[in-house]
């Protein structure tokens, strides 16, 4: 008898956190996208992706619980990224539709690292979507025949963070990258973490700050610090190599 074959297992978001886990209405939703591998079409995820970007929610739901903030994290079909597939940017796609038919109109931050931190990048053109923070985002060499897409960028908010030190994804990759969505969508802006590698380990506490800080100020129009609205403000190549302070956020909200 032929082994029948297993249905292929779709994308899901992980449990709810913040003001849908205490049943609190929900004014904006933040989707947590881990990192990955270039390629892994038939690998299952592993457990270790997902938890590494359980910290920076729990904090974000923490600094967001007033103005109803929730968050789930992304769990992808797959752990790679696939060529033209772009399986994680597809998981990101369906998971921004998801939470529409959870909550309704509400505001979607994504936030990612890595490999998830391009797929953020990419699924940005959802409507729903109105911010985007992409930490040390794994992006490929410039192809001037078929570039990383931007103009779907145009109406979001786009943080890019990414360590001076990361060994694994080249920073110039990143600052190119900011620079051609500069051009479309002035409302971007990137920090660079200086003597930090790829998992920005060492200045976390202060990446994590930035991060809430830009995503309250996206998604509910609290305002932004004094370093991100001058970081938006400035052009290139001022707003896109903006030293991120050490200490950054000791004395902001939380």
């Amino acid at each position: 008898m032929a082994q029948q074959a297993l249905p292929e297992r779709g994308a899901r978001l992980g449990r709810p956190m913040g003001a849908a886990a205490s049943r609190r209405t929900v004014h904006g939703v933040v989707l947590l996208l881990p990192g990955g591998d270039p390629d892994g079409c038939t690998r299952r995820p592993t457990r270790m992706s997902a938890a590494a970007v359980l910290p920076l929610a729990r904090r974000l739901v923490r600094a967001g619980e007033e103005e109803g903030l929730a968050a789930h994290v992304v769990h992808y079909r797959c752990r790679g990224w696939n060529g033209p597939d772009a399986s994680a940017a597809a998981d990101a796609e369906w998971a921004t539709q998801e939470v529409v038919r959870r909550y309704g109109d509400v505001p979607v931050c994504l936030a990612g690292h890595g490999m998830g931190a391009r797929a953020a990048l990419r699924a940005a053109g959802h409507p729903a979507v109105t911010s985007v923070v992409a930490l040390a985002p794994w992006l490929p060499e410039a192809d001037t025949l078929d570039p990383e897409p931007v103009k779907h960028l145009v109406g979001r908010q786009v943080l890019i963070a990414h360590g001076t030190n990361d060994e694994r994804v080249d920073p110039d990759l990143s600052y190119r990258f900011a620079e051609r969505a500069k051009k479309v969508n002035r409302d971007v802006c990137r920090f660079e973490v200086h003597t930090d590698g790829h998992g920005l380990h060492q200045h976390r506490h202060e990446v994590q700050a930035l991060a809430i800080d830009f995503l309250l100020g996206s998604l509910f129009a609290t305002g932004y610090s004094r370093p991100v609205a001058d970081a938006l403000a400035a052009p290139p190549p001022l707003g896109l190599r903006m030293p991120l302070a050490a200490g950054f956020g000791s004395t902001l909200r939380r």
